[in-house]
């Protein structure tokens, strides 16, 4: 999805960041959105919730064990990382790249939201654009497999008591991640806003009061 078309679609297949962007996509460098279905269809092709159940099989949250559970982590993104996308899907992805005006120079990968808390969002990916888009591709699915960091499953199973994660929306932006600004923060009324040489690349949610 376009920055102008998340405006007015659901919270969850865009995130509310999107929105906030898209509210200001005449600030916004080449952008696009990617749904969380197109997650969902590359764990669902894979089989991977079955294959990933059965790598944490050891584990039980009541007890973690942390020496048994950071191995099966590195297993678990080495299975995100050499499993493989439909042709459909990768086209769909290079079309996207595309469409967006994102065929060449550096992009950058992350989940819409977290900008609050930290200086920096959590998870980044960082790419340079080539036709198709082969290197973008590649840091998606880097970007999908860090949901199987040590601190992010230990996270679900202190939360949920689970390794269980549901997908999210991804955005792809031109150029660098960016760095807090407190001019255009102050120009859009929020607390936090991120730009890169490009333009806008970031939004917090807290709104000046």
């Amino acid at each position: 999805y376009t920055l102008s078309e998340a405006v007015s679609l659901p919270e969850h297949l865009v995130g509310a960041e999107a929105q906030r962007l898209g509210q200001h996509a005449d600030l916004v460098p080449a952008a696009f959105v990617i749904p969380p279905s197109f997650e969902e269809g590359f764990y669902r092709h894979n089989n991977l919730p079955f294959q990933l159940s059965a790598v944490f099989a050891p584990i039980r949250p009541q007890r973690i064990d942390e020496d048994v559970l950071e191995p099966l982590c590195l297993r678990a993104r080495a299975l995100i990382l050499g499993s493989a996308l439909l042709d459909d899907q990768v086209q769909q992805f290079y079309r996207a790249l595309h469409n967006a005006g994102l065929e060449s120079g550096k992009v950058h990968l992350r989940r819409p939201g977290g900008l609050d808390a930290s200086d920096q969002p959590v998870q980044v990916e960082t790419a340079h654009a080539r036709a198709p888009g082969t290197e973008a591709l590649h840091a998606l699915k880097r970007l999908w497999a860090s949901d199987w960091h040590f601190g992010a499953v230990l996270a679900r199973l202190d939360t949920a008591g689970s390794v269980a994660l549901e997908a999210h929306p991804v955005l792809v932006l031109w150029g660098e991640a960016g760095q807090p600004d407190a001019r255009m923060a102050d120009r859009l009324k929020v607390k936090r806003a991120w730009v890169n040489d490009r333009g806008l690349v970031g939004l917090g949610q807290s709104p000046v009061v």
